[in-house]
């Protein structure tokens, strides 16, 4: 684990905002569920749910490759682990 700041730092409070905004997605969903809503209506809702979730995603994903692997590889330490990470989570994100 890194001791640097993560490079979503600077956006934080924006990521924090899309996150609270999926969270209030994902409660409407379970209200819409409770409530009986026709199956399409609450799938198309999913949908979109993930479609956020996979856009903070990317974002943090471009962070992490901005920020953390650029200054691995400018510094010279561990840019092979940060590239590996990187490639991990691109793998992870395409099978999800």
């Amino acid at each position: 684990m890194s001791t640097h700041a993560p490079g979503y730092s600077a956006d934080k409070d924006a990521v924090l905002k899309r996150l609270r905004r999926i969270e209030g997605q994902v409660r409407g969903l379970q209200r819409m569920v409770e409530e009986d809503t026709y199956c399409i209506d609450v799938l198309t809702q999913v949908s979109a749910a993930t479609k956020a979730l996979e856009s903070v995603a990317l974002s943090l994903l471009d962070e992490h490759l901005s920020h953390c692997v650029q200054d691995a590889i400018a510094t010279g330490e561990g840019a092979e682990a940060k590239i590996a990470e990187a490639s991990a989570a691109i793998a992870r994100l395409v099978r999800s």
